[in-house]
């Protein structure tokens, strides 16, 4: 991006001194790293009747079990992870604790786990924000995808902005959502005591039940339906990551925004669910299952269903609490985007991940893993179509794999901290934090499992292998960083061996301004050695440069190399090496004079034979590469920087006071050693 473009989308950049500006409010840190969380009640009780549907409308009994379920398992999750914050507070959250407790390889796993989900979260966010959008705007269903992919662009673009400010922004939308549904709570309380009927559209439809379920495959359905509901989870982790970007006091902030969480997502997920079973919302898997759905029309999602039969004739409010939950939903990736480039600037820190994604970009803000994870993120929506029933089945494993391992890693914490015998307060404190810790791990470890029995064949087995792959990754990333790390060490004993000698070749295609500048930097350093080497592709041109350097007197010999089948890179490679042969302590410095352009399109013109020479050389040993540029005008204002002054200025393509000092030289200095040599 060019300087310009680049501070008009994102803002001037911030020092780093600036960085405390950044911090959060629990005001705006609720909307930045709950939005997920939040979001989740616009599909969770959907997923589950979609589930309890494949046995007909009588199973839509149990899903007030079901939903029960998953509230008991939202309270102890936030329960135990206000437990995390204050124990871990530097941000690393699960993969700190499982890291510190079980050991650098589970903190991996863990990390590899999270790392899907946040990917996983921001895709089938967006596919669920355009779904609600289609919803009220069929216009939209055509083009699914293309809107999925516009809107991870911008949010992307708005993080790139930086984490406050993106905040602010994203606030508005959170606690519009939250005032729609609880509004739309009272609205409906209020017409139920006056006596009126809320009927959903589909309350007279039918649903085709796809097979009779008893027994054990009425349990395993009903643990389906639970594994799906468990949706509402996601994002919980996202406050114990994201700990550092609180306002002090830090953890107690984070403890208080996780509370806050809890009580309005739990409350907004009940009564979403009961108002879609008092309205007797209709859906199913498939359209086709749906006895009633008018031919042509796609499904309507559960939250506009309910919506609709809520307001009735009042449209503004239906069409209020549609836009509300597509923008929540749009913004809940805003979520992971907020914990994936932490979580992966932590990691490379470790050596786990490349290290381009610990460092912050221009706002503070660490854009190289947000825009890793929009890449992502873009290739699923893309791949799945923006299909929210299939992307759902890939979701939720990661997420419960570290909750899982974070429970457990906490259970070894206070077992660690028990054993250094604390005062009697602080013991009976540390048990009760263990006994919740247990109760925890007992229940997201076994969620875990049913989400893994009830999803694997549905698309959930990708999850199962990826997240592996990413694991051994990362520790590949590790082994080679601590590879480098011990063979670049130096000893204590270590000293610099001197060359013997110093043999400087500048290559010469034509001569111009670029090589004279070539001529010039070799000449100044000294060399032992000095010669130019040029390789003949076309006779003709080759004794035209021969002529033109006698012509110039250009006081440093030339050395021409044959090259029969019209290769330039082979026959220099050739030579270099032949000397390092003959002098192995010699120090072979190759000058390659280049052309600097400003245009990405003018790069493809030139240089590509320089740059074919580089890579080669610099897997010479002994040999040392020096690029010499010139700045053609094109050039000039690239990259939004003064222009250079000293050696090497160029203003306007003309040369420096070093070339033409070089110039003057070559053209009236006689050199009597100056020779020829094929």
């Amino acid at each position: 991006m060019t300087g310009l473009s680049k501070r008009l989308m994102l803002g001037r950049a911030l020092e780093s001194d600036r960085l405390n500006e950044t911090l959060l409010p629990k005001r705006i840190a609720l909307p930045v790293f709950a939005s997920d969380a939040l979001s989740s009640n616009a599909y969770a009780t959907q997923e589950i009747l979609i589930v309890l549907s494949l046995g007909g409308y009588a199973l839509f009994a149990y899903a007030p079990w079901v939903a029960a379920a998953v509230v008991l398992v939202y309270i102890v999750v936030i329960t135990s992870y206000r437990q995390n914050v204050h124990a871990y507070p530097s941000g690393g959250g699960d993969y700190e604790v499982v890291t510190t407790n079980l050991g650098a390889r589970a903190g991996v796993f863990v990390a590899s786990a999270l790392l899907v989900d946040y990917v996983l979260t921001v895709a089938v966010s967006i596919s669920a924000a355009v779904a609600n959008l289609a919803s009220a705007y069929s216009v939209i269903s055509e083009h699914r995808v293309a809107w999925a992919v516009a809107i991870i662009v911008l949010i992307t673009l708005m993080n790139l902005r930086g984490v406050r400010e993106s905040g602010a922004v994203f606030a508005v939308p959170t606690y519009a959502f939250i005032l729609g549904i609880f509004g739309m709570f009272a609205y409906a309380l209020v017409r139920i005591a006056d006596g009126d009927v809320l009927r959903a559209e589909s309350a007279d439809w039918v649903i085709q039940p796809e097979a009779s379920f008893a027994g054990a495959a009425l349990v395993f359905l009903l643990a389906r339906a639970f594994s799906s509901g468990t949706t509402a989870l996601t994002g919980i982790e996202a406050i114990a990551n994201g700990v550092p970007a609180f306002r002090k006091p830090k953890s107690r902030n984070a403890a208080t925004t996780l509370a806050m969480l809890g009580a309005i997502a739990m409350t907004m997920f009940a009564g979403i669910t009961w108002l879609a079973l008092y309205t007797q919302v209709k859906v199913a898997s498939n359209d086709a299952d749906l006895v009633g759905l008018p031919p042509g029309q796609g499904q309507k999602t559960v939250i506009a269903q309910v919506a609709d039969a809520v307001f009735g004739q009042f449209q503004l409010g239906f069409l209020y609490v549609s836009l509300a939950t597509a923008l929540i939903l749009a913004l809940a990736a805003n979520t992971a985007f907020n914990g994936f480039p932490v979580l992966g600037s932590i990691l490379a820190r470790d050596g786990y991940l490349p290290r381009q994604l610990h460092t912050r970009g221009d706002r503070l803000a660490f854009s190289n893993g947000i825009l890793v994870l929009s890449a992502l993120a873009i290739l699923l929506v893309v791949v799945y179509r923006a299909d929210v029933t299939a992307l759902i089945q890939l979701y939720i494993i990661g997420v419960f794999v570290s909750f899982s391992l974070s429970q457990l890693g906490m259970i070894k914490h206070w077992n660690r901290l028990l054993g250094q015998s604390p005062p009697a307060a602080e013991r009976t404190r540390m048990i009760r934090s263990r006994v919740i810790n247990v109760i925890g791990f007992v229940l997201t470890s076994s969620v875990l499992v049913i989400v893994l029995v009830t999803k694997f064949t549905k698309g959930a087995w990708i999850v199962v292998i990826a997240m592996p792959v990413i694991y051994l990754l990362m520790m590949s990333i590790r082994k080679h960083y601590d590879a480098v790390k011990i063979e670049l060490a130096a000893d204590e004993n270590e000293t610099v061996t001197l060359p013997s000698r110093v043999h400087a070749i500048v290559l010469v295609s034509k001569i111009h301004k670029p090589t004279l500048r070539a001529l010039a930097f070799a000449r100044a350093t000294r060399p032992s050695m000095l010669e130019a080497v040029t390789v003949s592709v076309d006779p003709g041109d080759t004794e035209s440069l021969i002529a033109e350097w006698d012509r110039r007197r250009v006081p440093v010999r030339l050395k021409v190399l044959d090259s029969p089948y019209r290769e330039v890179t082979r026959p220099i490679l050739d030579y270099v090496r032949s000397l390092r042969r003959a002098s192995p302590r010699d120090l072979v410095i190759v000058y390659i004079p280049e052309y600097v352009v400003g245009h990405w399109w003018e790069q493809l013109l030139h240089n590509q034979s320089a740059l074919r020479l580089k890579t080669r050389l610099l897997f010479t040993p002994g040999v040392m590469v020096c690029a010499v540029p010139w700045q053609l005008v094109s050039s000039e204002g690239v990259g939004d920087r003064p222009e250079p002054v000293g050696v090497g200025a160029v203003r306007r393509g003309e040369p420096d006071a070093a070339v033409q000092e070089a110039v003057v030289a070559a053209e009236f200095v006689p050199d009597p050693d100056r020779d020829r040599s094929r």
